[in-house]
């Protein structure tokens, strides 16, 4: 007759009957000082009861550090956030860590692979992803941080697609004395450009105002560019809001080649606070995305599941800003 096996102790038991965190568990065997004595002593409790042993990457985590920490990308991303990258590894090495930029190839699923083959490498301490991953991340033996701002392709989402800063720049202009307004969007499969154009509409309406229509466009300053130079001379818009500062700048071009003074005829709004609208003539009208917020207050999360210790309260601000310049001011007379 055969013999009925125990199940097999995993780390969350250990972490319920400690009453700790399984990051603070997994901590512990990878490296645990800085943990409060009290912490280690509830923890090397319950392993002598329960006679728990780790897995052979952990054991072997436990004596090793990498001071390493990996951010995963998918690949398939045509642009990458270079400023949350920035600030991300900055806030890294601020607080003694390396931070390597990963590019793993697939969905969700095959990423999640990646990452968690990563994570037994031993060759990192902790995982931050961008992008989702079908993974849990107690599943991994570094802590593995994911957050929820971008989509498979790196398109922002949540707070990056917020588009309230759309009704307070068509209240702005509307105050100067603007009635009849364009919006050239960006494309369609980007959350931030859908809300965008739901928020210039809805605006648009609940003000009593005059919208030309919406332009389609893919982000790029040609689009923007065809956009204006397709409108008739008697349009009558007076006010473009943007779906970026390129789209943007492509529009400025095209109603100085129109010989529409910018902003005597027409005010110009873009989006990003891209340096080269700055230094445009005239300079740029448009939103400042704190990006790099994002990247410090993603790898502060990350640090503090590493050691073990409480996530950090986010600081409250606001991730979009207005920016008033030169290609903004009333409509003509």
């Amino acid at each position: 007759m055969g013999r009925s096996e125990t199940p097999r102790v995993t780390i969350h038991e250990v972490a319920r009957r400690a009453g700790v965190s399984h990051q603070t568990v997994s901590r512990y065997f990878r490296h645990n000082e800085g943990l409060k004595p009290e912490t280690r002593r509830k923890i090397d409790e319950v392993v002598q009861e329960l006679n728990y042993r780790p897995n052979l990457v952990a054991r072997s985590m436990r004596t090793r550090r990498t001071n390493r920490l990996a951010i995963t990308l998918p690949a398939s991303a045509h642009l990458w956030p270079m400023r949350l990258l920035g600030a991300a590894s900055a806030a890294a090495h601020a607080e003694g860590f390396q931070l390597e930029v990963v590019s793993v190839v697939g969905d969700a699923r095959a990423r999640a692979e990646r990452v968690l083959e990563l994570a037994a490498s031993g060759q990192v301490e902790g995982i931050l992803s961008l992008s989702p991953l079908d993974l849990d991340p107690a599943q991994a033996p570094v802590p593995v941080v994911v957050t929820g701002d971008y989509d498979d392709n790196l398109r922002g989402v949540n707070e990056l697609a917020d588009a309230s800063p759309v009704a307070e720049i068509i209240d702005y202009l509307a105050g100067l004395g603007h009635r009849v307004f364009l919006h050239i969007a960006g494309a369609q499969t980007f959350t931030s450009a859908r809300n965008r154009k739901r928020v210039y509409e809805q605006t648009i309406e609940s003000r009593g105002l005059t919208s030309y229509g919406v332009a389609a466009g893919d982000w790029s300053a040609r689009s923007g560019y065809d956009a204006v130079h397709a409108l008739p001379d008697d349009c009558g818009v007076t006010a473009i809001v943007a779906a970026n500062d390129h789209v943007a700048m492509g529009a400025v071009r095209a109603a100085l080649a129109r010989g529409w003074r910018v902003p005597g005829d027409v005010s110009v709004f873009g989006w990003d606070d891209e340096e080269l609208g700055r230094f445009a003539t005239p300079s740029l009208s448009t939103v400042a995305v704190d990006r790099e917020v994002q990247g410090r207050e993603a790898v502060a999360r990350l640090v503090a599941e590493v050691r073990g210790e409480p996530a950090p309260e986010p600081a409250a601000r606001s991730l979009n800003q207005v920016i008033i310049r030169e290609s903004a001011g009333p409509p003509p007379r």
